[in-house]
């Protein structure tokens, strides 16, 4: 009897261990509204400097629904200011949440003129 009941204890040792690391490496992820206050907006290339961004870590992009847009794009798209690849995902709900991957993350608005003026960002994540 006291085999079956070290065993258990065991058991619930490890479930323990499993548990609180599952819960560490979830702590670990943070969100970022991008730029924080003011939401996403023109002129916001400087708003990640300083900033240290992990994969997983999530970027809230804020926004009044329908006057602007998010979307993750290729270096390409970033640079040309277009939703390149076509099959590129569009946000559009005004408080979208995106979640970094690993490298760089480029994001732009895909309203006319938008771009252009200044709404992109891009997000190196470690």
């Amino acid at each position: 009897m006291a085999e079956g009941r070290g065993s258990v204890v065991a058991a619930t040792a490890v479930l323990c261990l499993l548990v609180v690391a599952f819960q560490c490496e979830v702590s670990q992820a943070a969100t970022f509204v991008v730029g924080d206050k003011n939401g996403w907006m023109f002129n916001l290339s400087g708003w990640p400097t300083g900033k240290n961004f992990k994969a997983g870590d999530v970027l809230v992009f804020n926004y009044p629904k329908g006057a602007h847009n998010v979307v993750a794009v290729n270096k390409a798209g970033y640079d040309g200011c277009s939703a390149s690849p076509s099959n590129a995902k569009v946000y559009s709900t005004g408080a979208d949440r995106i979640k970094l991957v690993k490298g760089l993350n480029n994001f732009i608005c895909t309203i006319p003129g938008h771009c252009d003026s200044g709404m992109k960002i891009q997000v190196m994540a470690s």
